[in-house]
């Protein structure tokens, strides 16, 4: 059984060593003190979302909102090389948290938030910054759940423009199109740099926009035989790329 995780802040966990005690506080320790009914004597797992990972016992329970943690272990995982980044096209309902929530359990490191041609929803203003949240707690969450120590990057809402600039500085971009001539299994994965992955909204990516990604540098590949939606697309294109890139292997060889 997976032990439970809880976040903690970067600053309390950067200078962290075994035997140190950890307070645990907050609407995390709330939820592991009223929710959770976290008792001394249990071990948890306290991560920052920055990549340090702490497990330890509770030694003792403050009122109902907090806990003290004495740390046993430590571990600290470095940035993770190539970088995957999801560029995802805005979607209706609740599909984009959707993708968000899926792209981050299979450990994409970045998403940023598309303003596509052809998105049905449209950012602006308030909006935009309402939906950038919603976006944002929707991978904190799906973060803790995946027992994540390196949280995702949750980009602002990006126009063609801006997507394009990202396109031109990654080692390798790739554009999901079912009409590709391609297979994204027979794309070369680099071992370092950003990764980006363009995926379209449900209405799919303008000839123009398509265009303007393939003078900037972006391949255009295709999954499979079936066509998925975009809440999915990306998420399934993440796993094939995660694997050819070495970022699945644990020390001992074997897939994880």
């Amino acid at each position: 059984m997976t032990l439970p995780v809880y976040v903690v802040s970067e600053a309390t966990l950067t200078e962290v060593a075994a035997s140190a005690s950890v307070l645990l506080d907050g609407p995390e320790g709330r939820h592991a003190v009223t929710v959770r009914r976290t008792r001394v004597g249990e071990t948890i797992e306290l991560v920052d979302g920055a990549g340090t990972r702490c497990r330890g016992t509770v030694t003792s329970l403050v009122g109902a909102t907090s806990l003290v943690v004495e740390v046993e272990q430590v571990t600290r995982e470095p940035r993770p090389e190539p970088t995957l980044v999801v560029v995802q096209a805005l979607a209706k309902g609740d599909r984009g948290e959707t993708a968000v929530e899926t792209l981050t359990e299979v450990g994409v490191d970045e998403v940023v938030p598309w303003q596509a041609e052809r998105c049905v929803v449209r950012w602006a203003g308030e909006k935009s910054s309402a939906g950038v949240a919603r976006w944002r707690r929707t991978a904190h969450e799906a973060a803790k759940q995946s027992r994540r120590a390196r949280f995702p990057v949750l980009s602002e809402v990006v126009s063609t423009p801006a997507l394009l600039e990202r396109v031109r500085a990654a080692s390798l971009a790739l554009v999901l199109d079912e009409q590709a001539h391609i297979p994204i299994t027979e794309v070369v994965v680099p071992r370092s740099g950003d990764v980006v992955v363009v995926v379209g909204p449900e209405g799919g990516i303008s000839p123009d926009e398509a265009a303007a990604l393939e003078a900037a540098g972006a391949v255009a590949v295709r999954l499979g035989p079936t066509v998925l939606r975009t809440s999915t697309a990306g998420t399934v294109a993440a796993a094939v790329l995660l694997a050819a890139s070495g970022r699945w292997m644990v020390s001992d060889g074997s897939v994880q």
